[in-house]
This record gives structure tokens, sequence and C-alpha cells, in this order.
């Protein structure tokens, strides 16, 4: 059955062995693209891919049930990323809180670790780890709008050449590898996003008055109708655009992002001709190299009289929002209130993580009940003998009805006589990641991160044709954990209190509307 899990294989990689899994697994079922090609594919074009990922923090999209599966934006460093794979902080911009551990793809190893996740899509941001607000290069991301394509794309990046060559600039293109394009501009030299984001609007905007039939430089997706949006804002520090050689999971078939040549630009007659698959993207560097190697180092600068402009436009900017600042700050003593300090928002957290929780449920009998968090409700199995520990260990767990969400965090009383009558503890929650696999097709493999359990496990349908009832297991993997001592099992994850202090206090009550 697809999504079941299948025999892990080992590879040597980089003086490292990793681990990988259910290879025949189809990530895009137009070319019966596995996970095992996927990894493949990483593990060949690397040479050319890995000097334009190094140290430069990076957003992976994680496909894990394939391209037509739930997919993840994954910023911050999964809970189960090994301990050999760098990583980088970086503050929040809108919320306080922990910062962002972003991966750093510097080497073969972690490349291949990250397509065993399914990791399909990499997008770097344009700065360098080391420097967070300096820029190696500008991007202008052309996407067509509804009713025009790629061909259109061609038209505006050649326009985008010829206006940077009259200021001076260079600059290459890459296809999208999916409807659009992007050109870039190399820069190599000492500049700010501050500089930068306004020289790529300023330019946007140029363009779409000389050509307001074709390109739009406004963000509302209602004026893009039959025209090209160049997108100027991708030149943020908080801002990532898909690398050059990435995978786009996009469509039932893969393809890549892909450098280009102007003159293919400049020929192209039919949109099948800017499109590449990964075997097309292979045998393409093979001919002709890295054809975007001096993104990397060629060194240009802004022309000396538009920094000094946007250098005057940022102190003003600067000035005002002080000024604007200055009686919020006099009414508030920052060492007595905790009222935000007027400084620059931190960034928010996204990614793959859920939350789960394993409630201890004394009913008719004493139970385990484990949920998971998905699609916006709590799926739960009734683990009579509570999780294993071992590696390999299983566990009966059967599945019962989704629960809402707000019952996540609930642990007090369910009223004698109702549909699961009886004292009810949390005694573990936190929060889970998925590694692979689909609930509805009865394989889940995921890492949890909670207050008593940290570590791999699987939950697997059991199919048998004998029974009608949803019946799972709850499977140790990856390697054995701590067993939770006689005293923790009965504490609670939350409150510290045992079963009895629960049902004594009675201090939450939950209608369960069923006897």
């Amino acid at each position: 059955m697809d999504g079941m899990p299948r025999k892990t294989e080992q590879l040597s990689v980089g003086g490292r062995r990793i681990t990988v899994s259910n290879l025949d697994k189809i990530l895009y079922p137009g070319e019966k693209f596995t996970k095992a090609k996927a990894i493949d594919y990483y593990h060949r074009i690397s040479k050319f891919l890995l000097p334009h990922l190094k140290n430069r923090p990076v957003t992976l999209k994680r496909f894990p049930d394939g391209v037509f599966g739930e997919a993840f934006y994954e910023k911050d460093a999964p809970s189960f990323t090994p301990s050999w794979v760098k990583t980088v902080p970086v503050p929040r911009r809108e919320t306080p809180g922990a910062d962002i551990r972003y991966i750093l793809i510097d080497d073969l190893t972690t490349l291949v670790w990250l397509a065993n996740l399914a990791c399909l899509e990499i997008h770097p941001f344009l700065h360098l780890a080391s420097r967070l607000n300096r820029p190696t290069s500008i991007v202008f991301d052309c996407d067509p709008g509804e009713g025009a394509n790629i061909l259109d794309c061609a038209r505006v990046a050649l326009m985008l050449r010829d206006v940077l060559h009259e200021l001076g600039l260079d600059s290459l293109v890459k296809v999208s590898g999916s409807k659009g394009l992007q050109v870039y501009v190399p820069l190599n030299s000492p500049v700010t996003y501050d500089e930068t984001e306004p020289f790529a609007k300023a330019l946007a905007e140029l363009l779409a008055q000389r050509e307001p039939k074709l390109i739009v430089s406004e963000m509302p997706k209602r004026l893009r109708t039959k025209k090209v949006f160049i997108d100027w804002s991708q030149n943020a520090e908080y801002k990532t655009t898909v690398g050059v050689y990435s995978l786009r999971a996009k469509t039932h078939r893969p393809y890549v992002s892909v450098p280009v040549r102007w003159d293919e630009i400049e020929a192209a007659r039919d949109v099948d001709e800017l499109f590449f698959t990964p075997h097309e993207a292979i045998e393409r560097v093979e001919e002709y190299g890295d054809l975007f190697k001096s993104v990397l180092k060629k060194v240009q600068q802004l022309p000396a009289e538009l920094r000094r402009y946007f250098q005057r436009q940022q102190h003003a900017q600067t000035s005002r929002r002080e000024v604007a600042l200055k009686p919020y700050a006099a009414k508030r003593d920052f060492k007595k209130t905790a009222e935000p300090k007027p400084e620059v928002p931190q960034r928010s957290r996204q990614g793959s993580r859920r939350r789960f929780v394993i409630q201890k449920h004394a009913a008719s009998h004493l139970h385990y009940d484990f949920r998971l968090e998905m699609h916006e409700v709590l799926k739960s199995w009734s683990v009579p003998k509570g999780p294993p520990f071992k590696l390999d260990e299983r566990r009966l767990a059967m599945a019962t009805e989704d629960h809402p969400v707000n019952y996540l965090e609930f642990e007090g009383i369910i009223p004698k006589g109702q549909y699961g009558g009886g004292t009810v503890m949390v005694w573990d929650i936190g929060t889970y990641e998925l590694i692979e696999g689909n609930y509805y097709k009865g394989f889940l493999r995921f890492y949890l991160k909670g207050v008593k359990l940290k570590g791999e496990w699987t939950m697997k349908r059991i199919v048998d044709g004998k029974d009608e009832r949803d019946k799972w297991q709850l499977i140790k993997t990856d390697r054995n954990t701590h067993a939770v001592s006689k005293q923790r099992d009965d504490e609670s994850a939350l409150t510290k209190r045992t079963m009895r202090e629960i049902a004594a206090a009675a201090d939450a009550v939950w209608q369960s509307n069923r006897r």
C-alpha cells in the first residue's frame, strides 16, 4: 500500500552514515518521480548547487506525502535535526521568543539528509549568515498574472536587463521552474537592504510606467490580469526566493529552477522551451557548467548618486519614526512596564510543528488518549498500555472520534454517566513534527517534543479484514528513549497534580454530550 513504511537503508555520504527510508515513495505522480530520484538529483547537482547555499540561511518546503499532500514551509530547524547539521540563530521579526534556527546547507551530507525528508524546494536568503543586513545580490521576480505566461516574463526580463545595463550593471536570469523567472544583479559589495529594496522598487515602477499594458509593480493580484508583476519586495532581509537548481513542487511533474543564457530568453518562442526537468538540468550543467557562477563572484556597486539618495531617504524615514514615537516613549518607563519598547519587531514562527497531547484517562478502564493536532481537529487514539519506550516496541492504538482542538489542554473530570466519564490528566503535552506519512493512508512517522517524551514514533494502521474496528499500532522507532518513572506517570505535565488530586479538585468539567 502506498504510504506504508519501507525498509530503511544506509548511505555513506561525506564520511557519515545517513539513514534513508521509503525510497520508492512517489513524490511527483506524473513522472513517477520517487524520493530516491529526488535524492539522486540533489546528489548529482550538488557540485553546482552547494556554492550558492554555503553559509546562507534557507527556508525549506517539505512535502512528506508528495507534491499533492500537505506541505510545510520549514524555517526553524526540526527538533530531530542531527547535531552535525549547521544552523544559525536569527531573531524573530514580529513576535518575541527564541531565535529561529535556520539550517545552513554547507555540505552534501546535509543536502542528502534534507532530500530524504522530502525537502523538495530550497529557498535561500539573499544574505549570508555572517551579515544578515547585507544582500549579495538584487532579485527581480517576474510573475505572470492570469492570462500571461513565461514568454511574457521573458519580454519583461529583457527590458530589465537593458535598463540595468544602462546603469552599468550586469544581470543574469533563471527560470523559476514554475510560472515565471528571476533576474539577478550580482553585488558582492558593501550594501544594505535599505538601498537595494528601494532601488528594485524604483526600477519596477519605471518599467510599469513605460509598459503599462504589460507590466505592473503593485501588489494586488486583481491588477495583474494579462500582465507581469515585477516583485521587487523580495529584496528584504526577511524574504527568500527559490534557489538556483532547486526542484519545484508546483505540478505533477518535477521541474527545476535553472539558469539560462540571455540568448535563450531572446530566442524562446514556446513555453516548453523554458521548463527543464531534473534530467535536463543535469545535462545543462555538464554541457555549460554553472551559468550562475558570477552571481557569487562578480563585484558591482549601485550607482553612487542612487546610493546617496537612498541613504538620505532612509535617514529621513528614521528621523520621522523617532519623532512619531517620542511621545509614546516619554510616557513609558521601560524598566517598570511590560509594554514593548519601540524597536524593530522580531520574526514570526512558521514551520511544520503541530501540537500533541497524551491524556491519562481513568474511565471504565485506565488508558492513555494520544492526540495529534491535524486538519483543524485532534486526531485521537486510545492506547491502553501507554506509549512504548523501547526500539521496535509496539502498543495497540484504537482510533477514536476526532476531538476539538480546545480539548488539548483539558484536565479535569467528565461527569459519570457520560461517554468517557472519569478523570482526565494531561500526562504529556508539546509539539510534534511529521517526518513522513499520511493519516488517511494509515502511516505517520513523527518526532515528539513534550514534557515527558522526546523522540521518534510511528503510528501504523493494522489491516485486518476480520475486524471492522480502526486499529493502529504505536511503534517506537529510531532508538530507545527513557521510560517514565512510576512517580512521573502519576504527575500532570501541566499542573504536577496526581490523578487523585485532579479528581478531588474537580475544577474543570467537560461535557461529552454522549452517554
